[in-house]
């Protein structure tokens, strides 16, 4: 559909290579921004979202396992210890050899 007024099929022209140059530009700024905003991503070391999960899960593994040997060396803490009629406290710090072999012959 062409009008018969050429001035106004000039600012439809102009209009329209307008119209595709924004379209460049903001594609452009779009990029660059895209690209700036990776390189920033990779200079603060950021890590995707599924190795942050992947860790996630391992943490929270790790906690309850955690609890679950608190739980455990509690349990075994309270326990009482038995002790041997014939054992001291004293004699469970002696040493095997309670003497020398040189020590031995001096008598």
């Amino acid at each position: 559909m062409q009008s018969e007024n050429p001035f106004l099929d000039q600012v439809a022209k102009f209009v329209t290579n307008a119209a595709g140059a924004a379209k460049g530009v903001r594609d452009e700024i779009a990029t660059m921004v895209r690209t700036q905003g990776e390189r920033i991503a990779n200079d603060l070391e950021l890590v995707p979202r599924e190795e942050f999960e992947a860790m996630k899960s391992v943490a929270l593994k790790a906690r309850s396992e955690i609890e679950t040997l608190k739980a455990r060396i509690e349990k075994l803490e309270a326990r009482p210890v038995p002790i041997d009629k014939h054992e001291s406290r004293i004699g469970l710090n002696r040493p095997i050899r309670s003497q020398s072999p040189k020590a031995k012959r001096r008598r």
